[in-house]
């Protein structure tokens, strides 16, 4: 009944871990020399890669505006860890594709965040998270994953 009739306690439970999770892995990208940037730009460099992106798709990834993503594409551009390229199959098009920089960056969130899920494998065990892992693909199996703005 608590998960539909107002915020109970596993609601707050399960933002607090995402809010979390969310700072712990930003946190461990600024600590991995990667400053300048906010968890946001992290979501963008998610839909960037593998292949990048025009700035349509992270608008819709995000669920913000065309022009709130160009802004958001023009300072990871601007601070290195993006470039434009023509588009391969729209002229009209400019693709967003991740640097060097913005790749080095992706792997230290993928280091941060490993690093942010291993005391909850210690404290629930290895069992429980593959567990948990995949109910979570269960209810969000392939996002849109949104900011912490």
């Amino acid at each position: 009944m608590e998960w539909t009739t107002g915020m109970g306690a596993s609601q707050r439970a399960l933002l607090a871990v995402a809010g979390e999770l969310t700072q712990r892995i930003h946190d461990g990208v600024v600590a991995r020399g990667f400053e300048g940037l906010r968890p946001a730009h992290g979501f963008a460099f998610a839909r960037l890669a593998p292949h990048g992106a025009t700035v349509t798709e992270p608008a819709a990834h995000l669920g913000v505006t065309k022009q709130a993503a160009s802004r958001l594409v023009e300072e990871i551009v601007r601070k290195g860890y993006a470039e434009r390229r023509p588009h391969p199959e729209d002229a009209r098009a400019r693709l967003i594709v991740l640097t060097e920089r913005g790749w080095a960056c992706t792997r230290a969130a993928e280091e941060a965040a490993a690093d942010a899920v291993r005391p909850w494998v210690e404290l629930l065990g290895e069992r429980e998270i593959r567990s948990l892992r995949r109910q979570l693909l269960r209810i969000a199996p392939y996002g849109p994953v949104k900011p912490v703005w």
